[in-house]
């Protein structure tokens, strides 16, 4: 926490800026007719009502210094909102493949995991885990010279002399409830609760829970082959499946899970429930094999056995039988920051210095002495509650669709050539792709960090742009323009795209900031102002591609479902020579193939465009 005292706070934009920034987003949405509607709404807005919302949203910052503007009502939003979390929220990451013999064996390949994490964790609990940072020049500043110069920097004043080098301090406030950490389901809205003093593990198998110490009196790490003893002896139980499985609850619609857990304490299980809560984190062994198959791996990591998941847990890691390894995680309580740097340290450590090993003998001690399995005592209310979370489940999870595109038709390389950015041809692509597909052009959503920033959360890129309409148009029409014209097209869009990054990244997108007034606007009742309950705000917010990357050499790839029934959930990677995209849809809503065929041959156009 060395530089969190002296983080800059999340700027709260121009309102001005703000409503520019939205109408040049809209009009690449709009018909000149629609548009015209959302110019006089927004013109009415920034002269009435807004400027009393945005005033009061200074002065609300102002007072609360220790936050950013933008954190208490994300919380609320994600923790408010009733949906299933299953599909709606969580995401998945990927670790690669276990390329050394044995040891992708999931026991081995589960303990090695879990000690380096347990490494991460206590690391972090005693104050020395490295700050995360952001080199602009890595390197000029990427070395060991600069954590000395830190080392004798007050905290009050760090940041900044970070900043005069060129390295940007991440906000590390979310790290708090990467560990030990749980998501409670209540009416009307949830809560986070942690418990830092707790030193067990969870592990699920079979739609059962175990729990055992991994941290002594002390608060020690175990022996890694005491470890390994445990996992041994979870792995070897062959208790069948339980005929109502808890589990499937934390699937379920936040408020129908709330009731179901105050029947489930009320029925004597608050301390089974409370093991599950306060546990480190959640391993689960899966009884699916997957090998190499993307999709198998897609559907195994986002949802896999509802019966044999706590999707409330701050993360679960899922190995699967043949032992392939993915990361699941909640998302109220942090976004990429903590998970990438947790994700990160372990996938190097493992790699570079494992644990136990395919040969390694587990300690001689007696497991079944120190494992223990929960027992629940279930209502016949609670048996029929799980019964009807199974059938929900089925009929959710069995609706979507995954579709994957793997390349080497486009990556990095050609872009580094062109001097145009990856992440913005990506971009690009899915808008090629979606008008090639339906003629038209739609909301879509990119996630960007504003974690340089203190309790920075995420700001919204909107890559849907005039410019990239512009192209698509041109592409898709049947005289195309001279390559010369449409290379100067691409450029264009590069340029665009990195000025909204750069936008977002610094805090000056116009999502959150037209987020917290409405939050205003809805806490003070009365009448909304006209922009929020203009048709095109709506329609803004209907993100039909909605996209997110995380660039990690240690991660194999990632995803999530649609946030929209008749939307697209787009995870992708460019590396040099290839690019990635898993695709995730709801047919008949939308034709996931085809979106994968048009984006084959958007990026096979933009390559040669750059050629």
């Amino acid at each position: 926490m060395h530089f969190q005292k002296s983080l800059l706070r999340l700027p709260i934009p121009d309102l001005d800026k703000t409503c520019t920034r939205y109408l040049r987003s809209q009009k690449a949405l709009l018909t000149p007719e629609e548009y015209s509607v959302t110019e006089r709404a927004v013109a009415q807005f920034k002269e009435g009502p807004g400027r009393d919302l945005h005033a009061q949203l200074k002065q609300k910052d102002k007072a609360n210094k220790h936050t950013s503007y933008i954190s208490g009502p994300w919380f609320d939003m994600y923790l408010s909102d009733r949906v299933p979390v299953l599909l709606n929220y969580n995401p998945f990451l990927a670790f690669h493949p276990e390329e050394r013999p044995g040891y992708s064996d999931p026991v081995v390949r589960a303990t090695n995991i879990l000690v380096s994490s347990l490494r991460y964790m206590r690391t972090l609990q005693d104050g020395l885990l490295e700050p995360v940072v952001y080199h602009l020049n890595p390197s000029k500043s990427d070395n060991q010279r600069f954590w000395e110069i830190m080392k004798w920097m007050p905290s009050s004043v760090a940041s900044y002399a970070a900043y005069a080098l060129k390295v940007f301090p991440l906000d590390m406030s979310q790290f708090g409830n990467l560990f030990n950490s749980t998501r409670i389901p209540e009416i009307g809205k949830d809560k986070l609760k942690c418990d830092s003093s707790a030193r067990h593990m969870l592990f699920m198998k079979n739609g059962h829970f175990y729990v055992f110490d991994v941290l002594d009196a002390d608060g020690n790490i175990l022996p890694p082959n005491h470890i390994h003893a445990c996992i041994s002896h979870i792995a070897k139980d062959q208790t069948p499946p339980p005929k109502y499985p808890i589990a499937i609850l934390s699937s379920e619609n936040r408020d129908t899970w709330a009731a179901c857990r105050t029947e489930l304490v009320a029925a004597g299980n608050e301390a089974a429930l409370n093991s599950i809560d306060s546990a480190a984190f959640n391993i689960v062994f899966d009884d699916q094999e997957v090998g190499l198959d993307a999709e198998k791996m897609y559907r195994t990591f986002l949802y896999g056995n509802g019966k044999n998941r706590w999707f409330d847990k701050s993360f679960s890691l899922v190995f699967s039988r043949d032992g392939q390894g993915g990361l699941n995680f909640e998302h109220s309580w942090g976004d990429g920051v903590a998970v990438m740097s947790y994700f990160n340290e372990v996938a190097k450590n493992v790699n570079e210095h494992p644990y136990v090993h395919p040969d390694s003998v587990p300690a001689k001690v007696d497991a079944s002495q120190l494992v223990r399995r929960l027992e629940f005592n279930l209502t016949p209310n609670l048996e029929a509650a799980i019964d009807k979370a199974i059938q929900t489940y089925e009929t959710s999870t069995s609706a979507l669709q995954v579709d994957v595109l793997e390349s080497t038709i486009f990556g990095k390389n050609i872009c580094k050539k062109r001097n145009v950015s990856p992440d913005a041809m990506m971009q690009l692509g899915f808008q090629v792709a979606y008008y090639l597909q339906h003629g038209m052009t739609v909301a879509t959503y990119e996630s960007c960090s504003t974690s340089a920033f203190k309790h920075g959360r995420t700001e919204t890129v909107r890559p849907a742009t005039l410019e990239t309409v512009e192209f698509a148009k041109a592409v898709s029409g049947s005289q195309p323009p001279s390559s010369e014209d449409l290379k100067k097209l691409v450029m264009e869009c590069s340029k665009v795209h990195g000025m909204l990054t750069k936008e977002a990244a610094m805090g000056q997108g116009f999502d959150r900031h037209l987020f917290g007034l409405r939050k205003l606007a809805e806490a003070q009742g009365g009448q909304i102002p006209d922009l929020f309950s203009d048709p095109a705000y709506a329609r803004i917010n209907h993100n039909i591609l909605s996209t997110s990357t995380l660039p990690s050499a240690a991660i194999s790839f990632g995803g999530f479902a649609p946030v929209v029934r008749d939307g697209f959930g787009v995870g992708y990677q460019i590396q040099d020579d290839r690019l990635g995209i898993v695709l995730s849809s709801y047919p008949p809503h939308r034709d996931g193939a085809g979106f994968i065929e048009c984006a084959e041959k958007a990026y096979k156009i933009i390559h040669d465009v750059l050629q």
